[in-house]
């Protein structure tokens, strides 16, 4: 089935922490420091390409110097030592989330894959975690073509494994949520198994803290929420793939029972729900633009309270971070308002004026962090993802004619309500099978 990227893929198509030595002489501190001094100097190099052949050079030289650093950090994911294997991991996130590899990663992508379904099958907690934030980075490399489709079947498994496991650790599982979410947004095939699989598995997690018969919301352990909070997220993102059949049963199904959990004592948690409500109302009105809640005036009244929640009880910053998300959230159940916001990278920027929108952003800002804006600039997803075509080579002339920025939101906001268009065209064929 072609996705709401309108397959958003075209593109792409065509270590011991005790100091030990390998065979190489460098021990795994040294490595991990080394390669973060390249990925940042070679993000400053990035951003002057354009100022003449010797930072060009340089640039050349940075990436080669990263990615011999980074064949050695795949080298230690074979090590006996669980230290060397985590310091490898964070390595790889480190290089991963900081440079576009999709030729570096080409011909490992089947050893690098092995790797981590080794790390996630025999790993402890923090190996496992730590993992499967790489499986979404990798992903995310390779992008939306075959090499990416292959990776997702050859992980999906295991992530999956992971995250249903209640005797798995927490963080583990968490960040198997997160990862199974934007694997499945970035490389899910032409075929509805496994995006239905996926929302499977992430729904039966995060309905543990649905209220119980009784109506009342359950008691959860420790760590809990966050593991509640991950799952939902990442569901959300899958909801904005599917067809005007599934959401109008997943709206059935899931709004009573999310408006519930607005009454959760953890405000993160809390936030997520709303954050979900909000992006079910904006899918639903995209397929009726008169679709409202049949419970709406109470959905507003709890909407409301929370927007005004003066509890002290609750952390100060708690209590403004949820006002704030809360307000937006019921201006636009009630008014269809939503508060633009701008995402500057080089001279370029992305607009996000609506929820779905917001939600696609968060999640590739949640995994790759500080290099999002690197990746907004270079990496073919991304671009085609949010309507920005083809990297920029900037030179002089470039430069000297940039579009203003009420041409840039045009063209941005034109891009992206086509490819809503074309999902929505695409939600009709994929109808019968989901």
């Amino acid at each position: 089935f072609q996705t709401l990227r309108g397959r958003q893929h075209s593109a792409i198509k065509n270590n011991n922490l005790n100091g030990a030595r390998g065979e190489s002489g460098v021990s795994d501190d040294d490595l991990a420091s080394d390669v973060l001094s390249h990925y940042s100097s070679a993000s400053e190099s990035a951003s002057v390409i354009e100022e003449g052949t010797g930072e060009v050079a340089d640039e050349q030289t940075a990436q080669e110097e990263t990615e011999d650093k980074l064949k050695q950090c795949i080298d230690n994911l074979m090590e006996k030592s669980a230290k060397t294997r985590l310091a490898a991991l964070e390595s790889l996130r480190l290089g991963f989330s900081s440079r576009v590899l999709y030729e570096f990663l080409l011909e490992r992508r089947f050893t690098v894959s092995d790797c981590l379904e080794r790390s996630l099958r025999k790993g402890g907690g923090e190996e496992q975690a730590a993992a499967a934030t790489v499986c979404a980075l990798l992903c995310m490399q390779l992008g939306g073509g075959i090499e990416g489709e292959e990776g997702f079947k050859m992980l999906r498994p295991i992530l999956s494994s992971i995250l249903i496991d209640s005797c798995a650790s927490l963080s583990a599982r968490q960040s198997c949520a997160r990862a199974l979410g934007m694997c499945c947004y970035v490389s899910a095939s032409d075929d509805a198994e496994d995006l239905l699989k996926s929302l499977g598995h992430l729904e039966s997690v995060f309905m543990g803290a649905y209220p119980l018969g009784d109506g009342t919301l359950p008691s959860v352990k420790a760590g809990a929420p966050a593991l509640h909070s991950a799952a939902l997220q990442s569901w959300a993102l899958l909801c904005t793939l599917c067809p005007a059949s599934r959401i109008n049963t997943i709206l059935n199904i899931h709004l009573p029972h999310l408006h519930a959990c607005l009454e959760s004592s953890e405000v993160n948690f809390r936030i997520a729900v709303g954050e979900t409500i909000a992006l079910l109302y904006e899918l639903g009105r995209d397929i009726d633009q008169e679709f409202e809640y049949e419970d709406c005036d109470a959905l507003c009244d709890s909407l409301k309270s929370l927007a005004t929640d003066g509890n002290k009880h609750r952390a100060k910053n708690d209590r403004r971070k949820q006002r704030s998300i809360f307000r937006e959230v019921l201006h636009y159940i009630e008014n269809e308002d939503f508060t633009e916001e701008k995402i500057q990278f080089g001279i370029e920027a992305i607009y996000i004026d609506g929820w779905m929108r917001r939600k696609i952003y968060d999640a590739f800002k949640e995994v790759l962090e500080s290099g999002v804006r690197h990746h907004l600039q270079f990496n073919p997803l991304l671009r085609d993802i949010f309507g920005l075509g083809p990297p920029l080579i900037l030179d002089a002339s470039v430069k000297a004619s940039r579009i203003s920025r009420t041409e840039r939101h045009l063209f941005n906001s034109a891009a992206f309500k086509a490819r809503t268009k074309l999902r929505n065209k695409v939600r009709d064929k994929r109808a019968d099978v989901m």
